[in-house]
């Protein structure tokens, strides 16, 4: 969605505030209950209460929710309006890399002779074919750890194996545990399959084991979802003895986890969770981010003797993967593409987070130097809905911290910035104009 159309509904909310309709002191929806009753993103809702607090029209309390005011704001006390509706959008995170397209055609021609054209477009099970588990067992295998090919599904994208594992792992109304900051689509996905999602405090290694264990006794969990490596959004990384304590946990209590690996491959030589508790651990992994957004395929791997529940549940909700992007995948993993676009944008993230560090270094700024995003703590009196408001006023999209926390009073004063979708002279001028932002009076 851009500037304009989150504008739109803004102005809407806007009109119902000034003609009375929405009257002063009347608590607005949570922002998750506003964007599913709108069908928009989190984020764009996130968004558009920014704007209504930069008019003026209403109040955020922390811990209460959004308030319309008593009296609005004069309109020159408001944030300037912005000088252009051009947004460098920074809430978006798919890399991609120079000469990545011709990389791309090159391994997918052979696949469109008519032979190999007619054999991809047929359909194939979620356990795939027996090439796809060799190629994806191998490109997952690391140090200390390397899948048996059997246990390897897919899924359309790495998402969908998120939801089919859920669905299989936690009957409906079941308790999950996650970090208390965690990927917003998980967020939408266990809403969607009715599973409850159950914050668990952090450090900066990620998830506490005692969290785990603590959590788990107040009311028993039925999985626990984490990013070991490259938390989104904190980037924070598990060490080994961190990786090792959560696995003992689990296994006393006897928990599934969900691994969820997707941007470990910007961190070599991480042994996964699942190397020290193999019998609990399943793993998702997936092609997006290494390849490309539009063609991609999710990996599933499951411990021994579990993958029937996995099938059952991608199957029943349509997440299989597509034959013609598993046959494209396959090709591009045995002739190096995906590896050789994995070292490419390495090299990129770590020159992203070289412009972090120039630009925002004078901040509280949470990034791994090969991540593609940042987690930014905001400078008193920022709050994260009027600091969204502000940069989006100056024509840079962020993510207000609210998107990624999970239960009520875990909203932070900050903002994470994807680095990976504009080019980088575009991201040098985004970052340098947001610390401007920063610097100035809400």
């Amino acid at each position: 969605m851009d500037v304009a159309d989150y504008r739109r509904i803004a102005d809407r909310l806007a009109e119902e505030i000034l003609s009375g309709r929405l009257e002063a002191g009347q608590r607005l929806p949570p922002q998750r209950v506003f964007a599913r009753r709108r069908r928009i993103a989190v984020s764009t809702a996130g968004r558009v209460y920014g704007e209504l607090v930069r008019r003026g029209l209403v109040v955020g309390e922390v811990g209460r929710g959004t308030f319309v005011r008593a009296s609005p704001v004069p309109s020159g006390r408001a944030l300037a309006e912005a000088a252009t509706t051009a947004t460098v959008n920074l809430e978006l995170n798919y890399p991609t890399v120079e000469g990545q397209e011709e990389l791309l055609a090159e391994g997918l021609a052979p696949l469109l002779r008519p032979g190999a054209l007619g054999e991809a477009t047929r359909t194939v099970p979620a356990a795939g074919t027996p090439e796809a588990r060799a190629a994806a067992a191998g490109l997952l295998a690391g140090p200390g750890w390397r899948p048996a090919p059997e246990r390897l599904l897919f899924a359309g994208n790495a998402r969908q194996a998120v939801a089919g594992l859920l669905a299989a792992l936690v009957r409906p109304g079941g308790r999950v545990g996650v970090e208390a900051l965690t990927y917003p689509l998980v967020k939408d996905i266990a809403e969607r399959i009715g599973r409850t999602l159950v914050p668990l405090a952090t450090d900066e290694e990620g998830l506490r084991p005692d969290a785990v264990a603590a959590a788990h006794r107040a009311a028993p969990l039925s999985a626990v979802y984490c990013q070991p490596t490259l938390h989104n959004p904190t980037s924070a990384t598990m060490g080994d003895a961190r990786r090792r304590a959560l696995a003992e946990v689990v296994r006393e209590a006897d928990l599934p986890v969900v691994e969820d690996r997707v941007w470990s491959f910007l961190h070599e030589g991480g042994v996964p969770l699942a190397a020290y508790a193999p019998e609990r651990v399943h793993v998702v992994d997936g092609l997006s981010k290494r390849v490309a957004p539009g063609l991609t395929v999710g990996f599933l791997v499951v411990p021994e003797g579990r993958a029937e529940p996995a099938e059952r549940a991608l199957r029943a909700g349509g997440w299989t993967a597509g034959r013609f992007a598993l046959e494209a995948g396959t090709r591009w993993i045995r002739d190096g593409t995906v590896e050789r676009l994995a070292g490419r944008k390495r090299a990129d993230a770590a020159r992203r987070q070289r412009l972090v560090a120039e630009h925002l270094g004078a901040f509280t700024v949470r990034a791994d130097p090969g991540a593609y995003y940042a987690w930014w703590e905001l400078p008193a009196p920022w709050r994260a809905d009027t600091f969204t408001a502000a940069a989006a006023a100056q024509g840079v999209a962020v993510t207000p911290g609210p998107a990624f926390a999970v239960g009520p009073g875990g909203a932070p004063d900050a903002v994470r910035l994807g680095l990976a979708s504009v080019p980088v002279p575009v991201l040098g001028r985004a970052l340098r104009t947001l610390r401007d932002v920063a610097r100035a009076t809400p």
